[in-house]
């Protein structure tokens, strides 16, 4: 009896790519906001075009609201890092600041729309005004869904269930953050170049 040995080719199944079905989602919800904030300014640039557009200055609290905004990437940034590496306490206290600069903006963007009305720039009337609502609003109500997503996550850290094992969420709304922060930015670079 001979023995033989059987010597075969075993290839390792190749990895596919995956991503987390929640992250997933979540980016194609950005897409689709982004989409949709291209597609008004799109119309901004055409309806500007067409003419009968009344041109103004943007109101101070716009200009303040943008470095609030640029100030919450940060902290939320640091709050990012500090769950990552287990201090609960800097992640916690981000988190809040995050929360607060979060309401600031709000705050400011309204003050905004305050200094809009007393310059007699109204959401009915020329479209100029119109857009310029429409674009803040629309961006407000995001931020808004980002504020409440931080408190959220600001309840898990409380809790004990943010850490560096379990970083989806503190992913997820990083993410969303710094993404509704960069769309601001382009939105008032966009402003200020188009008004």
């Amino acid at each position: 009896m001979e023995n033989t040995v059987d010597l075969r080719i075993v290839e390792e199944p190749k990895r596919s790519l995956s991503m987390d079905p929640k992250k997933f989602g979540m980016w194609l919800f950005l897409s689709t906001v982004m989409m949709l904030f291209m597609a008004i300014t799109s119309a901004y640039i055409v309806r500007q075009a067409e003419g009968n557009w009344v041109y103004f200055e943007l109101p101070f609290s716009f200009y303040v609201t943008s470095f609030v905004i640029v100030a919450s990437s940060v902290t939320m940034q640091l709050a990012y890092r500090a769950s990552k590496r287990d201090r609960v306490q800097q992640s916690k206290l981000f988190i809040t600041l995050t929360s607060v600069l979060g309401v600031v903006f709000l705050a400011g963007q309204f003050m905004g729309w305050q200094q809009l009305v007393a310059s007699n720039i109204y959401l009915v009337g020329n479209p100029s005004g119109s857009f310029l609502y429409v674009i803040t609003g629309l961006h407000g109500l995001h931020l808004i869904s980002a504020i409440a997503f931080l408190f959220i996550i600001l309840a898990a850290v409380f809790k004990g269930n943010v850490s560096s094992k379990n970083m989806t969420k503190m992913e997820m709304c990083t993410t969303y953050w710094h993404f509704l922060g960069g769309l601001w930015l382009y939105l008032f670079i966009f402003l200020i170049l188009y008004r």
